[in-house]
């Protein structure tokens, strides 16, 4: 990757997946146990997830380099970000008038329930929208990845996408959304070199899909 430092380590890896598998589990726990509201705990969940990978990368070695975050490199990010974000939107948008021409219900690739509720919709997209992003690009991206990149490049798309994938609700059907998104924003890291790519596509691709969710 470009301005990689040098590879996550084993250390780096096993604290971080150990914290965010402590909080998820303490989520789930307490979930069972009082009425709270679901969606608020969510984002502070993963609000805590990202503060102790980035947490972990700080103390074991020293900045933030290792997972894409050097300071250098932030602002270019977002730029790069949003030219990524740009050219996948115009590719999605004639891929799915394609689709649609040929008689597919693109509709249910961004079925996607949302809050009746103002409050609860502004929440909603606070947490699935950018919270949500962020924490799952610092862990998927930044350490998954940047684990797995030492041994390949298809291999670290591969691993990451795949635990990308089942971080997420199984359905019935194929999770193409998840599928694309999460090789796309591997690409994106690894050509760019800046966890600020893949983050700003994530962040943009969720607020349109639930932008394309509510006008439908």
């Amino acid at each position: 990757m470009k301005g990689e430092k040098g590879a996550i380590t084993t250390r780096v890896l096993v604290l971080s997946v150990a914290a965010v598998v402590a909080l998820e589990a303490g989520f789930l726990a307490v979930m069972s146990l009082v009425s709270a509201d679901g969606i608020l705990f969510f984002g502070l969940i993963r609000l805590l997830q990202a503060a102790a990978v980035i947490g972990v990368a700080v103390m074991l070695d020293g900045d933030l380099s290792a997972i894409g975050l050097q300071k250098h490199t932030l602002f270019p990010g977002l730029k790069k970000g949003l030219l990524w974000s740009a050219g996948f939107g115009f590719a999605a948008l004639v891929v799915l008038g394609l689709l649609y021409m040929a008689g597919f219900d693109v509709r249910s690739i961004f079925h996607t329930r949302m809050p009746a509720s103002r409050a609860d919709l502004v929440l909603f997209l606070m947490v699935g929208g950018v919270v949500g992003p962020v924490a799952e690009e610092v862990f998927f991206r930044g350490i998954l990845y940047g684990f797995f990149r030492r041994w390949g490049v298809i291999l670290a798309i591969l691993v990451s996408t795949g635990f990308f994938l089942m971080a997420h609700p199984l359905r019935s059907s194929f999770p193409v959304t998840q599928f694309v998104g999460g090789v796309l924003f591997a690409v994106a890291y690894e050509l760019e070199g800046s966890l600020m790519v893949p983050i700003l596509i994530h962040v943009l691709g969720n607020l349109g899909i639930f932008a394309v969710s509510m006008a439908i």
